[in-house]
């Protein structure tokens, strides 16, 4: 590939090299010349081909020993389950390194695949609503934004989250359209299906999640039968490849494909072959509401030439004669201003829309000291040129010293809203234009009841009604809320005291809305945009917690939208707690029978403190519901261990339940807790499915059996009976 010489290329050299674990001043192999392009494209997945792949146990089950075999025990890590990713068709030669399984997609099914239960995402993609930006230079209907995350390596990629709390655990949903699962290299696998903790959260927040399949570059190992297996026709014409995508999208709860052949040396017969798989995997995806994002890679000659456009080398793969071809483009790195305004044209010639265009954004070496040309794409002085996406955000956390969750969270809060830390404020002259500043946030809180604990989805510890109720620190972004999509909109005419997610103390979950400083003056704190309709036994209630210096507290509720973007909200607002110090959780309830009959557009805080000195004040919870609030959840039904191995005192084994069936439908979790033998309870963990792995259960001094709770969590986080099992030591 020729050198652009573009400087975001030359910027980006040396750290994707680093970041595979590849000493960056080490040469590239022979006759290689490491220019940015390839690279990037191998993502993670490069370790692998550099002797660095060995990772933790990939998703197998133990096979069974064959006919008159002795039977082997199998270790603790064999029954930890992984998210999926394969070859094609046929494998490659020699044998996979260590922790990687070798398996192939045209040989899948749901009923052979050992981890479906805990693969499977279960919360249905919301629907979303755009309020009118806090942000004057905010854009609704024009840019979009599509993610390319590497959650985790391809081989070892937990399923169900994992003990550690040094986790990518993305909230910034609000301004994203799609997301793509990223990952996968010629030594693990090029197919990836996400894992289901991602899909989860993403759904709840009203995201797309696509799956990749990636065809690596010759450079790193990509060979081209891989592309002709994926585009290979049967005796009837058909492809059946692109039928096996769908079926995987399908079963597994995920909604596309990202499709980014990289493989040199093909011909314009394999590009037609491309475009024909490409319209039958969008006609048959299409019913189901499965989209396809294509990337810039391979064009009409069957060679791969990266346009950095949509142009006539490329056009076929998005919109031919007969039509739609595939829903998006991810545009290559190497666009010019020029190249993007003639893409835009094109595509609406062709009559699409030049918002499903993403231009590719280079923030994994630099993150938001990216250089951009942000006029070539989201112009502040006329319309969006295209949409862009973001390569490798997860930057925000990689790039930390300090991987605690509150550091990650104060980076990843400023590479999605801006220095200033308010959407509504941006920072004059900040050359990294934050999508908060350009692009209109969405929500999905448009339904009662509603309520959110501030969980990111990680944490230090578990807590329970204010209690920690799990010391373990750990990931799950499943267990994630419907956080609020602005941070942080604040409005006050003293002094703006820091508002952040912090993990030294919780309501429920892992984390909480911290509010800390002098309050020179009252503080508004937005919090959710909203669309719920309110009745006359409406009630507000919100979990909160001072620390030594009081705090009066006012709750908001806005019946309109704002006149015009970055004008404040009209908030009204009703008295929602006395004055008091002293320290601890209490719950302050607001009725909302003055509003009935109207929409709340919005919810927020106002807090005043009567003295001088800094306050410390926290939000555990917040929710909206309409009386009465006695009813639990149906509880679930038919826990069983599957599978379990015994070591050294301590249990690996995978549980199952049915689901709950009332009058309540489908939860919004599981939760999993170990009954002590003095009646102590301890969180285990969560899952919005009905299966789940643990790790590590460690024996209770002289227990016969370790017993076990599942509990069906409602949206309120109201729980159900328990459904009980036990394991036997």
């Amino acid at each position: 590939m020729p050198d652009t010489g573009n400087s975001t290329d030359r910027a980006s050299n040396s750290y994707s090299y680093s970041c595979t674990g590849v000493d960056p001043r080490t040469p590239p192999p022979a006759a290689i010349r490491p220019t940015r392009r390839r690279v990037l494209a191998t993502g993670a997945g490069a370790a692998a081909l550099l002797g660095l792949a060995g990772r933790a146990r990939a998703a197998a089950a133990p096979l069974p020993a064959p006919a008159g075999a002795a039977a082997t025990v199998p270790a603790p890590a064999d029954l930890a389950p992984y998210a999926s990713y394969w070859f094609p068709d046929s494998l490659p030669a020699g044998t996979p390194g260590p922790g990687i399984v070798w398996r192939s997609l045209s040989r899948w099914t749901p009923e052979s695949d050992p981890d479906l239960a805990h693969n499977t995402a279960t919360v249905p993609l919301a629907e979303r609503f755009t309020p009118v930006p806090a942000n004057r230079d905010a854009r609704a209907g024009q840019a979009r934004i599509s993610s390319l995350v590497s959650f985790g390596p391809t081989a070892g990629n937990p399923a169900q989250g994992s003990p550690t709390a040094d986790h990518y655990a993305l909230t910034h949903w609000a301004y994203i359209d799609e997301l793509v699962f990223w990952g996968g290299s010629a030594g693990e696998g090029i197919v990836l299906a996400p894992n289901a903790p991602v899909v989860d959260a993403a759904h709840r927040n009203g995201v797309r999640v696509l799956g990749n399949v990636f065809l690596p570059p010759v450079a790193y190992g990509g060979d081209l039968r891989w592309t002709r297996d994926l585009v290979r026709r049967d005796t009837l014409g058909r492809f059946p490849l692109a039928d096996q995508l769908v079926r995987v999208a399908r079963t597994y709860g995920f909604d596309g494909w990202f499709v980014n052949a990289e493989t040199d040396g093909g011909d314009s017969a394999l590009a037609t072959r491309m475009r024909e798989f490409l319209r039958a995997l969008r006609a048959a995806g299409e019913p189901h509401g499965l989209r396809i994002t294509w990337y810039d890679a391979m064009n009409s000659t069957g060679r791969v030439g990266w346009q950095g456009a949509l142009n006539a080398l490329n056009q076929e793969f998005f919109e031919d004669r007969a039509g739609k071809v595939s829903d998006t483009m991810f545009v290559d790195f190497r666009w010019t201003p020029d190249s993007l305004a003639a893409s835009g044209a094109l595509a609406d010639r062709l009559g699409r829309s030049r918002h499903d265009l993403w231009a590719a954004v280079d923030t994994e070496s630099r993150g938001w000291d990216s250089p951009v040309d942000w006029n070539a794409i989201v112009p502040r002085d006329r319309d969006h040129v295209v949409s862009y996406g973001f390569y490798r955000p997860e930057w925000t956390r990689n790039h930390l010293t300090d991987r605690s969750p509150g550091a990650f969270h104060r980076a990843d809060d400023r590479f999605w809203t801006g220095e200033s830390l308010d959407p509504a404020r941006p920072a004059p002259g900040a050359r990294w234009r934050a999508p908060a500043t350009a692009v209109a946030d969405r929500s999905t809180v448009t339904g009662l009841p509603f309520a959110c604990s501030f969980n990111t989805g990680h944490g230090l510890r578990w807590y329970q009604d204010g209690k920690v109720a799990s010391d373990t620190p750990w990931n799950h972004l499943g267990l994630q809320d419907r956080l609020p999509g602005r941070r942080w909109a604040v409005e006050t005419a003293g002094a703006r005291p820091s508002v952040t997610l912090d993990f030294a103390d919780a309501w429920r979950g892992g984390s909480s809305l911290l509010v800390e400083g002098a309050l020179t003056a009252p503080v508004v704190i937005g919090l959710h945009s909203t669309r719920l309709p309110l009745t006359r036994g409406s009630v507000l209630e919100l979990v909160h917690a001072a620390g030594p210096e009081p705090v009066a507290v006012e709750i908001g509720v806005a019946v309109r939208e704002p006149s015009a973007p970055g004008e404040p909200i009209p908030y009204t607002w009703l008295p929602a707690a006395n004055r008091g110090g002293g320290q601890g959780w209490r719950t302050t309830r607001a009725g909302l029978a003055p509003l009935a009959g109207g929409t709340a557009y919005g919810l927020a805080v106002r807090i005043t403190a009567p003295g001088t000195k800094p306050v410390l004040w926290r939000i555990g919870a917040l929710s909206v519901h309409d009386e009465p609030r006695t009813r639990r959840p149906a509880p679930p039904t038919a826990p069983v261990v599957d599978a379990s191995v015994r070591q050294d005192g301590r249990a690996w084994l995978r549980l199952s339940w049915r689901a709950a069936a009332g009058p309540g439908g489908r939860p919004r979790h599981y939760e999993v807790w170990r009954i002590l033998p003095d009646g102590g309870r301890r969180f285990l963990g969560g899952t919005c499915g009905t299966a789940l792995y643990l790790p590590a259960v460690a024996r209770a001094g002289r227990e016969r059996a370790a017993a076990f709770e599942v509990r069906a969590v409602d949206e309120l986080y109201a729980v159900s009976a328990p459904a009980r099992v036990s394991l036997t030591w």
